[in-house]
């Protein structure tokens, strides 16, 4: 374990996590002399399945993201509406039309991860920045009438894509469905929408599928029931010479993450997560990597809004 930990410092981490904050961090919890109860070897077995996506995996996954989920898409789509044409330059023209009304968000407030992603995605995708608005830029208010009205700013703009880094439980995408989605598809009935997501859970998918808001809701990676790391599918758990007992750690898990986020002691809305980027860690993931007190030092950042 010691020498996975060490490999994961010099590569995976990029130099972040060095080998005295992972001291430091473990130091937190209670040692004792037999495996089942030492809470110091539960820990670092999470942290060595911690699943960590640096700046430079993250880029690579946006040009993913722009590539499969959204050229590729509306290729083959122009491409069927011209009778399955392949002239190449009809369908960058095309293309290029379509793109032009389309604008990419992000989710979240401007402090947030879904937002601060399009940094990147612009970057690595030579996108302008004229594709590019907040969500408070859809709407403008009609004030000529006597009780101001909503509209569209933009009425040429046909497609909005909202883009997001995971997608645990589906929440924040339910929130955005109602406070800018179903107004917009009221002022703007052919309106198409899009959210696009590196990371989702299977069941945030099908949460977000299920409000049948979004023309199209699709992820990078999607998470199955496995990545429920304390579960008893977890494919951390899974090979018979796991030396740890299941129930065990998840105990341990349960008693520091009552006392760090006593609403959600495993992660925001039992996510159980092991997951973490460059630019920010999920609440889904398990409090005990990512929740900071006065009395408690995690091992990865949290950088946005605090939970409740």
């Amino acid at each position: 374990m010691v020498n996975k930990l060490k490999k994961l410092t010099e590569t995976t981490w990029h130099g972040r996590i060095l080998e005295p904050d992972i001291n430091r961090w473990v130091s937190q919890f209670a040692k004792a002399p037999d495996i089942d109860t030492d809470e110091q070897l539960h820990a670092l077995y999470l942290l060595g399945n911690f699943i960590y996506f640096g700046q430079t995996e993250i880029r690579e996954l946006l040009k993913s993201l722009y590539r499969e989920l959204f050229r590729t898409p509306a290729i083959h789509a122009i491409r069927r509406a011209h009778g399955d044409t392949t002239d190449w330059n009809l369908l960058e023209t095309e293309f290029d039309k379509y793109q032009s009304t389309t604008r990419f968000l992000g989710v979240g407030n401007p402090s947030e991860s879904g937002v601060h992603l399009l940094y990147y995605f612009r970057q690595e995708n030579d996108l302008p920045r004229s594709l590019f608005i907040h969500s408070h830029q859809i709407f403008s208010r009609d004030t000529s009438a006597s009780v101001p009205a909503l509209r569209v700013r933009n009425e040429d703009i046909e497609t909005y894509v909202f883009i997001d880094d995971l997608c645990g439980s589906g929440t924040q995408a339910a929130e955005y469905s109602q406070d800018i989605v179903e107004p917009l598809r009221k002022l703007k009935p052919d309106v198409k929408i899009h959210y696009l997501i590196l990371f989702a859970t299977a069941d945030g998918l099908k949460a977000i599928r299920d409000l049948k808001q979004y023309d199209n809701v699709t992820a990078i990676y999607e998470l199955d029931h496995s990545f429920s790391s304390l579960e008893p599918a977890s494919r951390i758990f899974s090979h018979p010479d796991t030396p740890f007992d299941r129930a065990k750690v998840k105990a341990t898990c349960e008693k520091y993450g009552s006392n760090l986020w006593a609403a959600h002691p495993l992660g925001y809305k039992n996510g159980q997560l092991l997951l973490g980027f460059n630019h920010n860690t999920p609440d889904n993931s398990l409090p005990i990597f990512w929740r900071e007190t006065s009395t408690w030092r995690p091992i990865f950042k949290r950088y946005h809004k605090d939970p409740s």
